[in-house]
């Protein structure tokens, strides 16, 4: 079985292992690595896979409340949300896969989040994603490819999740010059299950048997986990054969076959084969119960011919799970997927050894001891520095530059690419499909569906302001989880947990480095000041084409529960004549601000000051006053300031407003002071809303209505308002065609 590998430096380079660890292999198998045991050693030591940069640093996360049912350490987690029900939720990245073929990596990442989602037994039912592009305004190649890359993106995941029946109801899409060379793509699904009935990802029971099922094994998809675990070059535009091609109708069958499987009383556990495919599926499975398996590979239905166990165990094709099922159903279980036209072949068995012993053909073509390979994944502590940017920008201010008419910055910020409305996108996504969204892609902040088994909703928010990460990689992290739950706040919901999605630039860069474990320390101190644990996520590291990082970009997804989903809080203005309120403080606070880099282009400054016991006493004052029917509509003040804010509720409204707020510098209605937001209030409710802001700062600061948005020193008409908001983005992303 084993054998001297020919050429084994050029292997490992091959395999994206070091010398070091290859006499590590060398001293668990007690021998020479064999090819398939050195690929899946490389899978499973990937970055993308073993974490192996980012673990020392994501120890400490909070990830405990006594709603929370699942943490971190399977497929999703999963949280409590009252009547016997449970939401599961995860978000993770396809972003390399994305970059090199738009369409098939973002299509894939839905696909493989979705089946994240339904392994744990829950039926998906919304979701969102979270997308950051280059610059898409010139006419140069840059920006012209990164037009291309917008289209095929949303193509892929319209294409997919409208396949799946699930509907994409949100998120969040951002354009910078740091994504020129590599853009993210983070995808977030939540399902909702029977809080009795979660499936997890275990390998129990000597001798029960181990089945694939889904789609057949090709060759799509190999070595994935390994080049999502390294930076880009100018050669990387050869790695098209890495990235998997999805089949959503094949998905949409395994959906509801698996749904049928799990209730009856087969299955012990389930796991669905993403990162790394047959090699990580059957490894954790396994690990997660202290188990051995025995597997045939030449079991494994194929639909290529002339495939080799190392082309099977490291096989990234789409559509597929692994399941350890009850001894004596193998037959029952085969039916029901071949009812729904899928494969299903009993392919192993589960054992007492501890080791992962593969066969082809009758014979031992690999043992590899499970624990080992991710118990002892090289865990590294790599150096890190304080990036010398940012002791040179630390100190910028507004004033450093001309200063600019309000009138002019707000004609400019309203044709933003951050602000102006994405319907070009969020019109290519089924968001009604299951007739339960409430609030949708356009309607401002958090995104909201009813539960009509608990007559409760969920809001759900994905969030991260790049410019704050990057000035202040530790606040702005932070920043990003306040901003998430205020949003789901500002909906009436309350915050319960969120998923992560930590995507940075090549960790062997000691800045990167520093900034990831800074961003790690925001997170762990914003969830737990919230109460909004960390129930899982995911890492992307190798970020970087060319020595160029992307900005820190931790994407945080929060989930939160309405006890009564007909009393969602909107987001744009309701009514004419209703009183606008600014609840919090406001400073002359621009660091990292859109302002600072429309305006003055520049991303720079400090980071606008954070205060939790102010956010959360914002949260309370609004689900409070929204349980009381006070309010028609909330919306936080955050990228751009209040008028910023103001814009987009009027535009999305379509009715005006006429506002006047306190400002120290005529500049501060664009500042981006936080624990802010904008509540409308009819005039009757007006003295029971002021009863209940105790210590809040808040100014009544004007009235909805009109045929202009009046705020402070600027005026401008609904109708270039809205030509400005809604035709701007389309007008820009579909230039070439």
């Amino acid at each position: 079985m084993s054998q001297q590998l020919p050429d084994i430096e050029k292997q490992l380079a091959n395999h994206k292992l070091s010398q070091d660890d290859y006499a590590h292999i060398k001293r668990i198998l007690g021998r020479e690595p064999n090819l398939v045991e050195l690929g899946i050693f490389s899978a499973m030591w990937s970055e993308h896979c073993s974490y192996k940069s980012s673990k020392v640093h994501l120890k400490g996360f909070p990830t405990k409340a006594p709603w929370v049912i699942q943490g971190p350490g399977e497929n999703a987690g999963v949280i409590d949300i009252g009547e016997g029900y449970a939401a599961v939720f995860k978000m993770e990245s396809h972003n390399h896969p994305s970059f090199i073929e738009p369409y098939q990596g973002a299509a894939t990442g839905v696909g493989g989040i979705m089946r994240d989602v339904f392994t744990m037994g829950a039926r998906p039912v919304a979701n969102l994603n979270a997308l950051r592009f280059g610059n898409i305004l010139n006419n140069d190649a840059t920006s012209k490819h990164q037009r291309y890359l917008v289209r095929g993106v949303v193509e892929g995941i319209g294409g997919y999740g409208n396949c799946m029946g699930v509907p994409t109801i949100g998120g969040e899409t951002s354009f910078d010059e740091c994504y020129n060379g590599n853009i993210l793509v983070n995808a977030f699904t939540l399902g909702l299950a029977k809080s009795d009935e979660i499936f997890y990802g275990r390998a129990d029971g000597i001798g029960n048997p181990v089945i694939y099922v889904g789609a057949k094994t090709g060759r799509d998809g190999l070595g994935g986990a390994v080049m999502s675990s390294d930076s880009f070059t100018e050669e990387s535009k050869s790695l098209r054969p890495t990235v998997q091609v999805g089949d959503p109708f094949t998905e949409k069958l395994l959906l509801e076959a698996c749904l049928e499987l799990f209730k009856t009383d087969h299955v012990v556990g389930i796991q669905d084969m993403g990162a790394a495919g047959l090699t990580s599926s059957s490894f954790e499975m396994a690990g997660r119960s202290g188990s051995g398996m025995i597997m045939h590979l030449d079991k494994v239905p194929a639909r290529e011919e002339g495939m080799t166990p190392y082309d099977f165990m490291l096989s990234e094709s789409q559509e597929r799970m692994l399941l350890c099922a009850k001894k004596g159903s193998e037959e029952e279980i085969i039916k029901i997927f071949e009812k729904w036209d899928l494969d299903a072949a009993v392919i192993g068995e589960v054992t007492a050894t501890g080791n992962m012993e593969l066969f082809w053909h009758g014979e031992k073509v690999a043992e590899v001891p499970v624990d080992p390979v991710s118990e002892e994944a090289p865990e590294l502590n790599r150096p890190m520095s304080e990036p010398k940017y940012l002791s040179e920008i630390g100190n910028v201010s507004i004033d450093d530059f001309e200063k600019v008419a309000n009138q002019e910055a707000f004609a400019k910020l309203t044709k933003s690419m951050e602000v102006v409305d994405k319907s070009w996108i969020y019109t290519q996504y089924d968001s009604m499909v299951q007739t339960n969204t409430i609030k949708k892609g356009g309607m401002l902040d958090a995104s909201v569906i009813r539960v009509k088994e608990n007559g409760k909703a969920l809001a759900m928010s994905a969030d991260c302001n790049v410019r704050y990460c990057y000035i202040d990689p530790k606040g702005g992290a932070a920043a990003a989880v306040i901003e998430s739950g205020r949003n789901v706040a500002m909906s009436g919901a309350r915050p319960l947990a969120i998923t992560d999605c930590l995507n940075y630039g090549n960790p062997e860069n000691p800045e990167v480095m520093w900034q990831f474990g800074q961003g790690c320390l925001g997170i762990k101190e914003a969830c737990a000041e919230l109460t909004t644990p960390v129930i899982g996520g995911n890492v992307s590291l190798y970020n970087e084409t060319n020595g160029v990082s992307v900005f820190p970009t931790p994407s945080i997804a929060t989930v939160g529960v309405n006890d009564d989903q007909n009393n969602v809080l909107m987001s744009s203005f309701q009514n004419e004549g209703n009183v606008l309120y600014l609840v919090g403080e406001s400073r002359s606070e621009f660091g990292g601000s859109l302002y600072m880099k429309e305006i003055c282009g520049t991303v720079a400054g400090k980071l606008p000051e954070i205060d939790y016991k102010k956010e959360l006493a914002l949260w309370d004052l609004v689900i409070e006053a929204n349980k009381k029917h006070l309010l028609e509509c909330a919306k936080d003040a955050s990228s751009g300031g209040v008028a910023i804010a103001l814009a987009k509720m009027a535009a999305t409204s379509g009715l005006g407003c006429d506002v006047t707020m306190s400002v120290n510098d005529a500049r501060d209605i664009f500042a981006e002071s936080m624990s802010r937001a904008i509540i409308e209030v009819k005039p009757e409710n007006c003295a029971a809303f002021e009863d209940m802001l105790g210590d809040l700062a808040c100014e009544q600061i004007g009235t909805v209505g009109g045929a202009e948005i009046k705020i402070n020193d600027v005026c401008m008409s609904m109708q270039t308002l809205k030509e400005n908001y809604f035709t701007t983005f389309e007008k820009v992303v579909q230039q070439d065609l």
